[in-house]
């Protein structure tokens, strides 16, 4: 049997779960969007980038409850397990703060200073990258190839996971 506190953790749980379908949502429509200062920095596309945004979302069930989770197109399931090569800039893993993880990072079509985590791309603009040799950090965009994973479920990780990623020079 529920108790109130139990019905009103429920409410407030699905109630954080709309708001972050919205934000992402949302976000997504900005994508284009550079913010103030970062206009020397420009977004990255390729024909890659282009095919991994055809991704919606929709509220579901998951083992973390109910949440907006990514439906790949078909055009992005045909790609998986198959190796690309995506141009971006790195975003260190852990943030900021520390020494930046050479191995493991966030490649995003945008500059640091509007990628998804400053609220200007969508989940679709990110790439979560496993290096198989360490890379030394630039502010420069990159190609990174890799093999593609798609991620649906684990809200700890990105939508798209690059394994086995590859340097491949500056992008010019």
């Amino acid at each position: 049997m529920k108790t109130g506190v139990h019905k009103k953790f429920e409410r407030i749980i699905k109630g954080l779960g709309f708001l972050l379908a919205g934000v992402l949502l949302h976000g997504s429509a900005f994508a284009q969007t550079i913010p103030p200062g970062a206009e020397d920095q420009k977004r990255i596309s390729s024909q890659m980038w282009s095919t991994l945004s055809k991704v919606s979302f929709a509220m579901q069930e998951s083992p973390y409850g109910e949440m907006s989770l990514p439906r790949f197109s078909k055009e992005i399931k045909e790609l998986e397990g198959k190796e690309i090569t995506l141009p971006g800039y790195l975003v260190p893993a852990e943030g900021l703060k520390g020494a930046f993880e050479s191995r493991h990072f966030i490649l995003s079509s945008l500059p640091l200073a509007a990628c998804f985590f400053c609220g200007v791309g969508g989940p679709e603009s990110v790439v979560e990258v496993y290096m198989s040799e360490p890379l030394e950090y630039t502010t420069e965009a990159v190609k990174i190839k890799g093999k593609l994973s798609l991620n649906a479920m684990d809200s700890y990780q990105m939508i798209y996971i690059l394994e086995d990623a590859r340097f491949m020079g500056i992008s010019k």
